[in-house]
């Protein structure tokens, strides 16, 4: 996909400085200019600090992360790129606490069980991409709120009412965040994609975004903008676990739900196709919107993030496919799921 123009701008910048101000560079980064660095990051992404101390503690974080890319992208076999992007000054925890948000402690998969449309192998596609198809929309910001659940449902429940009814609606985050507690998901600190979509099957629909807008933060459920739906599901389902041929079935049929593995690198994804570093133990969801291979023949999925398009690839990442781990990369595979109607 194209990079919009304040996407272009960030890379261009960050070029520019970087080949004038670390013609060098490697793996000890000098203090002056790793200080000139992170003025222009914090004028470039709005960013102020509360005073000197905090200043201080976030440019040592800086320049840790900053250095962690340079090494890593010093590889010549690495098969993705690490950028610089707005999460530069947080570490791997606050990042973790503060921008994923899967789940919370007592919550169970669910048992619920419905089919998607009969496929085989020999059905399925060699590449496909649902933006290409008009099911995805624009990438979200979920900012500061552990909301990507919320994020994760309702990206596959617009691509699903696209593929049936023609029309792409942006539909409502803050809704679940504020009105689906009951069934157990805990807004900006966490929740599951199947208590999302029971509590639309509840509510009997969800309302669109323009009529229920993202705060980024908890809020009391408004029940009149809650009543006005602008879309409906009638049943969910969950992808057979630890089966990246069931995914793929699935993912054919529609965008898909999943839970999986964020880690430092996950962070900093810039582009090419993830391959590395995370475990399985499920911290953020995402959705898959397709597939495909890279030139070099590998596998992958294409992932629809809520990091806004300043993330990876325009908010967009390539992650491993078909890995060869029993519970697919960064646990991919343990917990899917997709609406039905």
């Amino acid at each position: 996909m194209a990079f919009s123009l304040e996407r272009k701008t960030l890379l261009a910048l960050w070029f520019i400085h970087w080949t004038c101000a670390f013609p060098a560079l490697s793996h000890t980064l000098d203090e002056a200019s790793v200080a000139a660095t992170h003025e222009q990051w914090m004028a470039m992404h709005g960013r102020t600090y509360a005073n000197d101390a905090e200043k201080e503690k976030r440019f040592k974080i800086f320049k840790e992360n900053l250095e962690y890319i340079e090494n890593f992208n010093d590889g010549k076999s690495n098969s993705y790129k690490l950028g610089l992007n707005h999460f530069a000054d947080l570490t791997t925890e606050e990042f973790i606490a503060s921008h994923t948000g899967l789940g919370v402690p007592g919550i169970p998969r669910s048992s619920k069980n419905a089919p998607f449309r009969p496929l085989n192998l020999a059905d399925v596609p060699e590449s496909l991409d649902w933006r290409e198809k008009g099911a995805v929309t624009p990438i979200k910001n979920q900012g500061v709120c552990g909301s990507c659940w919320a994020f994760s449902a309702i990206a596959a429940i617009e691509g699903l009412v696209k593929i049936k009814t023609g029309k792409l609606i942006s539909l409502s985050e803050q809704q679940l965040i504020d009105c689906s507690r009951q069934l157990g998901t805990h807004g900006c600190r966490g929740g599951w994609m199947d208590k999302a979509f029971r509590y639309i099957i509840e509510n009997q629909g969800i309302a669109s975004e323009t009529n229920y807008t993202y705060k980024a933060r908890d809020g009391t459920c408004n029940t009149g903008s809650a009543a006005m739906a602008a879309a409906q599901i009638t049943g969910y389902g969950d992808v057979p676990a630890n089966s990246e041929e069931q995914l793929l079935l699935a993912v054919a049929n529609q965008p898909v739900s999943v839970a999986l593995s964020a880690s430092k690198d996950f962070m900093f994804y810039e582009s090419g196709v993830f391959t590395g570093k995370c475990h399985t133990s499920l911290n953020h969801a995402v959705t898959f919107v397709g597939y495909g291979k890279n030139e070099d023949g590998m596998k992958y999925w294409i992932v629809k993030n809520s990091w806004s398009g300043k993330w990876g690839e325009s908010g967009y990442m390539k992650l491993q496919r078909d890995s060869g781990k029993p519970h697919g990369l960064c646990g991919l595979a343990k917990k899917a799921s997709y609406p039905t109607v």
